[in-house]
């Protein structure tokens, strides 16, 4: 294989045959392709893109570049993937309820991007656990419990690590293209028999119109039907958080407040409709209203409760966690309330700074690699359209010390636009793409 004739083939606007493709990708998992080559195809990919075909392509020879996972078990295998938020952990609560409905999910999961948290950050905010699980491991607890959070192995989609890392230094992350075979290249090599996507729209997201949000949820969905998996996607709002709390530890707590004494919220709602959809789509439901009316009766009969704690006690964690998580979750240091600074109604949260505030609190990454803190980020953050009077709490600030605390203030106080206008509500499912 000829990598200088695929990238010129790329430049000319033309897409480089299916062999030809995935032999670019073996060449970035074993090395042979080199950083100055993959910047160039990543480029050129941006520029020109690579239609359909190629992205299905493309996606199968990234996820064929490494181990591809074999389940023996006596359900569909499944997942569900976000492209990210703020206050998005509806993973902690769907993966557990959804195990208890029949399925298996062998979730491999990231870190904290930009402004979003991480699902795997959040986990580790539990005292003792630990992510990085060996393949039998995670194999064993997928089979015993349903299902498993962790991180990906090296041998999971290898050639994607690498061109990722060299598309974050060659403004190159934006193409839906590599976008989409990135999520997918990973995804696939799960075993996945069913897959359903949240893409994300609005202040909080990456994908800030509807129109971008489509694009990238047609390309996933078409993209991964073409591979070969069933996948549907949800276009969801994201102009404010999903849970009211921002942060590792405090999104946790999110978590087991929903498990333990359930009642409806935006970050249940949008579980129920993601699993309902997940299990229709993989034949565990006769319809997605039954598929939903399973995830609401697993979370509210506390299945999922129980399933959660089992994870957490063979990732590392307490036995007692879900009986005592108020005891074990770190707490920080300074917690400040935010006040109104005027009358009116809430009329538009920014949702990216929220999440900044977060990462500048230490509850993300500003260079990789980075320490984060687990205890800091914002609890009690109020609602698109809420009426509220001079003084009233727009949300609590949780930081490591008092310096922090008030750099935070200040630009959550920013973020949160206070007038007399009524604000566009949203549905928190925009669109559904099949």
């Amino acid at each position: 294989m000829d990598a200088r004739a695929v990238i010129a083939e790329l430049r000319q606007g033309e897409t480089p045959s299916r062999e030809d493709l995935r032999d670019f990708a073996n060449g970035l998992a074993s090395g042979d392709i080199s950083d100055a080559q993959a910047g160039a195809f990543a480029m050129a990919v941006c520029l020109n893109g690579l239609g359909e075909e190629g992205r299905v392509a493309l996606t199968e020879a990234m996820r064929d570049s490494g181990e591809i996972l074999n389940w023996d078990v006596p359900g569909p295998v499944v997942d569900k993937h976000s492209t990210g938020g703020v206050g998005d952990c509806v993973s902690l609560l769907l993966a557990p309820a959804l195990a208890s409905c029949g399925v298996y999910i062998p979730m491999i999961s990231g870190r904290g991007l930009g402004h979003t948290g991480g699902t795997l950050d959040k986990l580790e905010a539990i005292p003792g656990v630990s992510t990085e699980v060996g393949k039998q491991e995670f194999r064993e607890i997928v089979e015993d419990i349903g299902f498993a959070i962790v991180s990906a192995s090296a041998d999971i989609a290898p050639a994607d690590k690498r061109l990722y890392a060299v598309r974050d230094v060659t403004a190159t992350v934006e193409s839906v293209d590599l976008i989409t075979a990135s999520i997918l290249s990973k995804k696939l090599a799960s075993g996945l028999e069913a897959l359903v996507l949240d893409i994300k729209c609005g202040s909080g997201a990456f994908m800030e119109t509807v129109e971008d949000a489509r694009a990238l949820a047609q390309s996933l969905v078409n993209t991964g039907n073409g591979a070969g998996c069933k996948t549907a996607g949800l276009i969801t709002d994201m102009n404010q958080p999903l849970a009211s709390s921002l942060g590792n530890a405090l999104e946790i707590m999110e978590i087991i407040k929903a498990l333990t004494e359930p009642h409806q919220t935006p970050l249940q709602d949008l579980t129920v409709e993601l699993g309902g959809t997940l299990l229709a789509l993989s034949g565990q439901a006769d319809t997605e209203a039954k598929g939903q009316t399973m995830i609401r009766q697993s979370i509210e009969g506390g299945h999922a409760a129980e399933g959660f704690g089992k994870m957490i006690v063979r990732m590392g964690g307490p036995k007692d966690f879900i009986e005592r998580w108020r005891d074990r979750l770190p707490a920080a240091r300074f917690v400040i309330d935010i006040p109104a600074r005027e009358n009116g109604r809430v009329i538009a949260i920014d949702g990216q700074a929220l999440g900044q505030a977060v990462v500048h609190l230490g509850g993300g990454r500003l260079v990789g690699g980075a320490r984060i803190d687990p205890s800091v980020g914002l609890s009690h953050v109020i609602r698109l359209g809420a009426v509220v009077q001079q003084g009233d709490v727009l949300a609590r600030v949780h930081a490591a010390n008092e310096v922090d605390a008030r750099i935070a203030v200040k630009s959550v106080t920013d973020a949160i636009q206070i007038g007399n206008a009524t604000p566009e509500q949203r549905p928190l499912v925009i669109e559904r793409v099949t």
